[in-house]
């Protein structure tokens, strides 16, 4: 009975699926996932052109909301949208947008849109790139064009695991034609691949490094950290903290204040030395003043002697 209930709900979600394939097609729907949620059914879709499932203002989410509940008879069904990274290595985008470029171009064009497609993928970083063309193009007879440049693992476990396969249809005038892409990227491990030693020391290295530098920032984001948190407890902690009271400073006694000023005052009277008494300048220009008169007297009284006795 358990196992009835398991295939009973993978075939319900299989016919979702299906179903909003063949109504958002042309969006780039890379992966639909289905999961189950107290709440309700939870349904992730991933695309490159989430617009177009959104619509204006949602007006497409809530017709797919109604449309689901009716059909499919769920509860409370809840779309989430998410954007392809790399839509150019999804095979299914490829695979879907190749198959649209066909019904609005049709098979004349057909070779032209293999090598967009194939550069495209190429040039985005993947390893290896298959696509295969199969039906009426662009004669009336059955054909397969294939369409394939780098490197493609096709038998192992890689070739399942490593490899991404997506199918697609164009429904033409003259019939159906599919469309295959294979896609391995440059992230698949390759048993093949040799690492040269020097190359694992330097990658090494360069993880040691960089374990170094995330270890340095954390460490400076600490430090920071604790700078700033320390910065905003201090002004907490002086707020907190009153001003002490200052302590008053005794008086000196008046008698102590006295003997200080007697013994400052001997000090000083034995460092000042007695002036000398230097005669004054007034004094003794008199003194010359007084003298030259003589001298004049007696040189007249000489002349007068000489006078007389030369008479």
């Amino acid at each position: 009975m358990i196992e009835r209930k398991f295939i009973a709900e993978n075939l319900k979600e299989f016919q979702i699926e299906e179903y909003l394939r063949s109504v958002l097609g042309k969006a780039g729907l890379a992966y639909i996932k289905m999961q189950r949620t107290p709440l309700g059914e939870k349904i992730l879709i991933c695309s490159s052109r989430p617009g177009i499932i959104v619509g204006k203002s949602g007006s497409n989410i809530t017709k797919l909301t109604k449309e689901l509940k009716e059909k499919f008879k769920l509860e409370n069904p809840q779309i989430e949208l998410l954007e392809a990274d790399n839509p150019m290595l999804n095979a299914n985008i490829v695979a879907e947008s190749i198959a649209n470029s066909l019904e609005r171009f049709g098979t004349s064009r057909f070779k032209g849109i293999g090598h967009k497609a194939m550069t495209d993928i190429m040039s985005s970083g993947a390893r290896g790139v298959e696509i295969l063309i199969s039906g009426k193009v662009p004669s009336a007879r059955a054909k397969t064009w294939r369409f394939y440049m780098g490197y493609l693992k096709k038998s192992g476990d890689i070739a399942v695991s490593g490899v991404n396969m997506a199918y697609s249809q164009a429904k033409l005038k003259t019939g159906i034609v599919g469309v295959q892409v294979r896609i391995m990227p440059s992230t698949t491990k390759l048993p093949d691949d040799i690492v040269p030693a020097d190359a694992a020391l330097e990658d090494t290295a360069t993880g040691k490094t960089e374990q170094l530098e995330k270890s340095e920032k954390e460490s400076t984001e600490k430090s920071a950290k604790s700078e700033k948190q320390k910065k905003k407890k201090q002004p907490e902690k002086q707020a907190k903290e009153k001003p002490k009271p200052k302590k008053r400073k005794r008086k000196a006694d008046k008698e102590d204040i006295e003997v200080n000023i007697s013994e400052h005052n001997s000090d000083a009277k034995q460092k000042v030395k007695p002036k000398t008494a230097y005669p004054d300048s007034g004094s003794e220009t008199n003194n010359e003043t007084n003298e030259e008169p003589d001298k004049t007297s007696e040189l007249i009284n000489q002349d007068n002697n000489d006078n007389a006795q030369g008479a």
